[in-house]
Formats: structure tokens, C-alpha cells, sequence
């Protein structure tokens, strides 16, 4: 029975997107059998798969807008063990459209039930907003990472993001936990990564990743020729990070799975 963990924060430039489709392929490169759902209407998870999102009949947008069957959409990336139900730009205005719908909260949970048993991780790339389409994310989660950019101004939007995670737990979803608050962009040579990094455990103690994710040229080069790091150079400081990163949420969730 599969996992499934949102990547959430609200606040964009984190490196929510990057860690979307490295972790996923982290998890696939350790033998884990994984799903990326791409519920950000940037799409850009998907093309940074190698999905030319121009020719798509199904993606995420017609599963939550109509309800339907989720496996239509599910497509193969040329990572082994690695499926992807992309998304579109029509995602955009999915929420005005959901506002019609009963239970609108609970689509996304519904569509995934559907195939979640095929998968050991199901990983949620969510929008940066807080809107009925991140909402579902969380609600159909047992999870939640949240990246956090090693940067001024780090811990800017988490406290409403926590209170939506909050809510969501009080009114939708009982079982939602935080996976970890994952460092992103870190670098050694600055006290200011130093910095965040210790203020972040400060606040969070033991729900902070040991593995923190430096910047690192080849993680922003990799998306433009649709691969993960891990596919790109998988020597580069940013594929170990990721494959570590795999392997420490492995760790957590042994015998879970």
C-alpha cells in the first residue's frame, strides 16, 4: 500500500518542484515501485520528466474535474519504476470548476485510492498556494514535506502553511503528519545556510531532515533536458543529496510500506 507525501509550501523558489522529482527518483533508483503527481498548473515536474505536456488527453486536471479513472493518465518517464500523471495549464482554473462538486476537499483522495496499491511511494507536487487544489494534496496525504530555502527570510509563510496543515487535520484528515522540513539551497561556505539551518531546528527539532540539499549547478541544469539529477549526473553533490534523502525517508517509514 502506497505512501503518499505532499511537497508543500506555499512561498515559491524553495526548490519544491526540484525535490518533487529528485526524491521520487531517488526513491525509484533504491528499487521503490513510485508515482509523481504533478497538482502544480506550472507543470513543470512533468516536462522536467520529458512530458511535452502540449499533447495530453488525461492528466491530473481531468481527474479532479471530472472524477475520473486515474489510470488513463498515469504515463511511464524513462526512469525505472517511475510513473507520472502530469498536469496542464488548464489546472489553473480547476478550483473554480471543483467548487461545484460534494465533497470537493476529497476528490483527489478518491482518484488515488484507485491506484494506490500498485505504488510503495505515491510523491504530490503541489502548487505554491494554499487553494482547494493544495487542500486536497494534504487531505489525500498521510505526510507532508516542506521545503524550506536556506535563505533570509526562511521561515516567511510557514506559520500559515502549518495552521492550514492544522485545520486540515481537524476537519478532513486526522492521520496527516509532518514528513520533515527539508533545507534546500544550502551552502557550507555561508554562516548565513549555517544560520537557517540551526533556526530551522530550533523551531522544528526533530521533524528537520539530517540531509540538507546544497545548491548545486547540475539540479538546475537537469530539468532542461528532461531528467532528474539522479539521471543527469549521478556523481553531482545534488544526486547524493537526493539518494540520501530517499534513503533517510526509507528509514522512517520502514515497515510501513
Amino acid at each position: 500500500m502506497g505512501k503518499i507525501i505532499s511537497i508543500a509550501n506555499q512561498k515559491g523558489g524553495v526548490g519544491k518542484t526540484t525535490t518533487a522529482i529528485n526524491l521520487s527518483a531517488g526513491l525509484a533508483a533504491e528499487g521503490k515501485h513510485v508515482l509523481l503527481i504533478d497538482a502544480d498548473p506550472q507543470a513543470n515536474a512533468s516536462s522536467g520528466l520529458g512530458v511535452d505536456i502540449r499533447n495530453l488527453n488525461h492528466t491530473i486536471y481531468e481527474c479532479l474535474v471530472s472524477d475520473l479513472d486515474p489510470n488513463p493518465a498515469i504515463r511511464s518517464t524513462e526512469v525505472k519504476n517511475l510513473d507520472i500523471i502530469p498536469s496542464h495549464i488548464d489546472l489553473v482554473g480547476a478550483e473554480i470548476e471543483m467548487l461545484q462538486l460534494e465533497n470537493r476537499e476529497l476528490v483527489l483522495k478518491r482518484t488515488l485510492s484507485r491506484i494506490k496499491k500498485k505504488y510503495d511511494y505515491i510523491i504530490i507536487d503541489c502548487s505554491p498556494s494554499l487553494g482547494l487544489i493544495t487542500v486536497n494534496c494534504l487531505t489525500a496525504s498521510d505526510s507532508v514535506i516542506i521545503p524550506v530555502q536556506a535563505e533570509f527570510f526562511a521561515l516567511e509563510g510557514i506559520a500559515k502553511l502549518l495552521n492550514t496543515i492544522k485545520i486540515i487535520k481537524s476537519q478532513l484528515n486526522p492521520n496527516l503528519k509532518i514528513e520533515g522540513f527539508l533545507v534546500t539551497m544550502y551552502s557550507a561556505q555561508l554562516r548565513l545556510s549555517q544560520q537557517v539551518y540551526q533556526e530551522v531546528k530550533r523551531h522544528f527539532g526533530e521533524l528537520v531532515f539530517d540531509t540538507v540539499i546544497a545548491r548545486n549547478v547540475r539540479l538546475s541544469e537537469a530539468p532542461s533536458h528532461g531528467l532528474s539529477v539522479i539521471d543527469y549526473d549521478p556523481t553531482s553533490k545534488g544526486a547524493r543529496n537526493y539518494r540520501q534523502l530517499a534513503r533517510e525517508i526509507m528509514r522512517k517509514n520502514k515497515g510501513k510500506e
